[in-house]
């Protein structure tokens, strides 16, 4: 018994360690292991329908699309698993949302406490934090938060499942997942339509849209709002955050509903208001969550471009979106506002923003900018798919939004494996950049002369 507590109390100062001191490498590693269990979880015979063993790739490509809850899959989820596989299924997305939001908060900490006295007593103020270190009180957060909105949406889903003669199992089953994906941003259906047949299904749309969008806020949002009702007194981070989300969704909409109104394909042949229910609807959708209640694959080009740019940017920083997030491209304006005005300082909501957060932005936007082009170029090498569909299905790979024009299960495995690396690239990527560059901070005594390129 001694040595077992022994072991447990290593075992702890070890994780410790590692989480506050390097939580690049947990982040790494713990994505990578988890994968690989799932991996060998859905190649049992008993996580098929037909009782077959799955192929080690398509086992292997669904596990990492679970785990970094991207919702690509090359095989159709609703007939090729059995009620086994999608709960694996929806265990590893549970896992995977849950991952992401406790590293994020990992990283957070060990941020500040790499950061001097002042700087961290300066955040604590402006966070409104309890102490200089509340992991607990953030991992308590993502727990509640995320099984209390995954519940509520399975509670409201349910009733209408059971009008859809679903059966008490089956409609059980169906909202407990769709609850599952929808917050952890996912995009997983089990059902083999999909949401197609409820396009104009506000019951169904409303609670898997709400769910997306809660889910994309982030972890600092839901710690800040449920500790703070005042918008006054909401953190700068929070305001970036609700008002580029705000902007870019009716934005979105308005475009979606531009371009695709009078194409009979996708929206042209529903009613007005279905036009407009799936048009908002979608709108949450092409950043993150990878639902569609149409087609993607029948859409307008202008459309696929229009979900690129959507699916880049993604949702809230420590939170189950992916992409560079939307604070990176609110810095990015705020930067190009401030130089158009010949301001010294980027400022919003009455408050500077520093220019080091500058740099991260910069930095995270290029390289993920890179690995999206070279990760396309290789893609379009290995498959000879036209640069428009390549383009969105590698996209929706890094940015972990699982939006598809239909071409995921009509690639070879060289090409599996590429989506495979873009979505775990950008799963962790993005968080062990930011933390990697939020952590290496060198103060030089001696500083080169200025001197200014031209630019443009």
């Amino acid at each position: 018994m001694e040595s077992l507590r022994t072991a447990r109390d290593r075992f702890r100062a070890w994780f410790d360690r590692v989480a506050l001191e390097s939580p690049a490498r947990l982040t790494l590693g713990g994505f990578a292991l988890a994968i690989l269990i799932f991996a060998g979880l859905l190649s049992l015979p008993a996580a098929t329908a037909d009782g077959e063993r799955a192929p080690f790739m398509d086992a292997l490509f669904v596990a990492t699309s679970a785990v970094c809850v991207t919702g690509l899959s090359t095989v159709d989820m609703g007939t090729f698993w059995s009620p086994w596989g999608l709960a694996i299924v929806g265990v590893a997305v549970k896992v995977g949302g849950l991952g992401i939001m406790t590293l994020a908060s990992l990283a957070g900490l060990a941020i500040s406490r790499r950061i001097g006295l002042t700087q961290r007593l300066l955040a604590a103020d402006e966070s409104r934090a309890s102490g200089l270190g509340d992991l607990g009180s953030l991992l308590r957060t993502v727990v509640v938060v995320s099984t209390t909105v995954e519940l509520t949406i399975a509670a409201v889903l349910i009733p209408r499942f059971l009008t859809l003669d679903y059966g008490w199992h089956k409609s059980v089953g169906y909202s407990l997942f769709y609850g599952v994906s929808s917050f952890n941003n996912a995009g997983f259906s089990p059902d083999p339509v999909g949401l197609y047949p409820y396009s104009g299904d506000l019951w169904m749309l409303v609670p898997i849209g709400l769910g997306v969008l809660i889910g994309a806020l982030g972890y600092p949002v839901y710690l800040n709002l449920l500790r703070e009702r005042r918008p006054s007194k909401w953190t700068l981070h929070t305001k970036l955050t609700l008002v580029t989300i705000a902007v870019l969704s009716f934005l979105s909409a308005g475009l979606l509903a531009l371009f695709e109104w009078s194409n009979p394909l996708t929206l042209g042949s529903a009613s007005t208001a279905q036009t407009i229910g799936n048009v908002f609807f979608q709108s949450i959708n092409q950043r993150s969550g990878g639902f569609a209640s149409f087609d993607i694959g029948l859409a307008r080009e202008q459309t696929w471009l229009l979900e690129d740019v959507l699916m880049f940017i993604g949702g809230g920083s420590g939170g189950t979106a992916g992409g560079i997030r939307v604070t990176t491209l609110a810095v990015l304006v705020l930067a190009a506002w401030a130089e158009a005005r010949g301001r010294r300082d980027m400022e919003a909501f009455g408050k500077r923003v520093g220019t080091e957060v500058l740099r991260v932005a910069v930095a995270i936007t290029l390289a993920s900018a890179g690995v999206v082009l070279l990760g396309t170029a290789i893609f379009m090498w290995q498959t000879d798919i036209p640069l428009d569909r390549s383009l969105y299905e590698v996209v929706s790979a890094f940015a972990t939004c699982g939006l598809s024009t239909g071409i995921t299960g009509s690639i070879d495995d060289d090409a599996k494996m590429t989506l495979i690396v873009m979505m775990y690239v950008g799963r962790v990527g993005s968080l062990t950049l930011a933390s990697a560059l939020m952590l290496n901070r060198h103060r030089r005594v001696i500083r080169y002369p200025s001197e200014r390129p031209i630019i443009g």
